[in-house]
């Protein structure tokens, strides 16, 4: 074959492609009109018997040679044959472009749109302790087994019946999906269980009960929370946003003072040989252990979904971890106590006076932690 046909065949397929795929695709093609060709913007192009014609977007009429036509014929029918795009979705909106990958459009469905957050806000929350962690021990310093002194315990958990932290407040949005807030949070209702392990005075330990101990934990802290919904994709058509959120602060916890009651006797000597006004026991063990404030350094970790109510009002629901320090006493210790003493003649009596000593730089202290589950409510300006 001649060069010069090969030339020509070749050439025939670089000017017959693009004619072809239009006929392949005819989703919104643009010809632009010119001298050359005389082609309507708009008008769609279809194969007829081989030949190429164009149907104008009104379908009045189709013209087999437009280059012969004379251009103004065209402009009626210069409508942009993407703003009436076909739709293959269901009912499914067209975004984006098929001008240029051929016969490819992009869809994605209205309900689709995130939740926006935006500007000042006010929350306020309300939350359950579903797990409470830690407890109190001896923290006695430089006294080794100085729990064994009597009305003191070794190790206690910490106890709540019905624990509901509060929170509030004032933050921004920064942009969609990040924002910061300080907060002020409430802990109270937590105290030392009613029954705590004291020594019996020979290596082991009884039950002893216990009076007060409330503890209350104040805390502010600055808070970052980041929207996670572009990591884990829209849920429920994007009316549901997954988040996380960091804080740290400050937290004043306080442990009241308290009593630690043991009634248990302790035998000292046997009356039988002991002489008039001899120790023979002890009994009636009250243990007052007063109580402090500490200052500690506190953080939070929180993961949750935010979606919207009516007023334009936010819900976060969440699951939160909050470590606040520890709470630690004062240490002071006062230590009342009954005596028994011997007759003389076989026998002890009660003394007619309580023996009463004190103790100091004896501390108990133990570390807060909670897992809380709550709502917050968020009134955005």
């Amino acid at each position: 074959m001649k060069k010069s046909s090969v030339f020509a065949a070749f050439a025939g397929l670089l000017l017959g492609a693009p004619v072809a795929l239009n006929a392949a695709y005819p989703v919104h093609p643009s010809y632009p009109v010119g001298q050359n060709n005389g082609m309507p913007v708009g008008a769609v192009p279809v194969m007829n018997n081989g030949v190429v014609q164009y149907m104008p977007s009104n379908n009045s009429r189709i013209v087999a040679n437009p280059a012969s036509a004379n251009v103004s014929q065209y402009n009626q029918y210069r409508t942009v044959a993407a703003a009436q795009p076909t739709r293959i979705t269901g009912a499914l909106p067209y975004v984006g472009s098929s001008q240029t990958t051929a016969g490819r459009s992009y869809y994605q469905s209205t309900d689709y749109e995130r939740l926006a957050d935006s500007g000042l806000y006010v929350g306020l929350s309300v939350a359950y302790t579903a797990s409470l962690m830690g407890g109190m021990s001896a923290d006695y310093v430089g006294e080794e087994n100085s729990f064994f002194v009597p009305g003191a315990f070794e190790e206690a958990d910490f106890h709540s019946d019905t624990v509901i932290p509060l929170q509030v407040s004032v933050g921004a949005a920064i942009n969609n999906d990040i924002r910061v807030d300080f907060s002020y949070l409430r802990y109270s209702g937590l105290a030392y269980p009613t029954i705590v392990q004291t020594s019996d005075g020979a290596g082991g330990l009884i039950n002893a009960t216990v009076d007060g101990g409330a503890i209350t934990s104040n805390t502010t802290m600055l808070n970052v929370y980041y929207n996670i919904d572009s990591y884990t994709g829209f849920l429920a058509g994007g009316s549901l946003r997954p988040y996380i959120g960091a804080g740290v602060g400050i937290a004043l916890n306080t442990v009241a003072d308290y009593v630690v009651y043991d009634n248990t006797f302790y035998s000292e000597m046997d009356p039988i040989g002991a002489g008039a006004g001899d120790l023979t026991g002890i009994s009636d063990v009250y243990a007052y252990h007063n109580g402090g404030t500490t200052e500690q350094l506190a953080f939070m970790l929180e993961g949750g979904i935010t979606t919207e109510m009516e007023g334009g009002i936010k819900l976060d629901l969440y699951v939160r971890y909050a470590n606040l320090g520890r709470v630690k006493t004062s240490g002071s210790i006062i230590v009342s106590q009954t005596e028994w003493l011997g007759d003389g003649a076989g026998g002890e009596y009660e003394a007619p006076y309580d023996s009463v000593f004190h103790y100091t730089n004896w501390y108990e202290s133990g570390r807060l932690g909670m897992v809380d589950v709550g709502a917050r409510l968020r009134l955005q300006f």
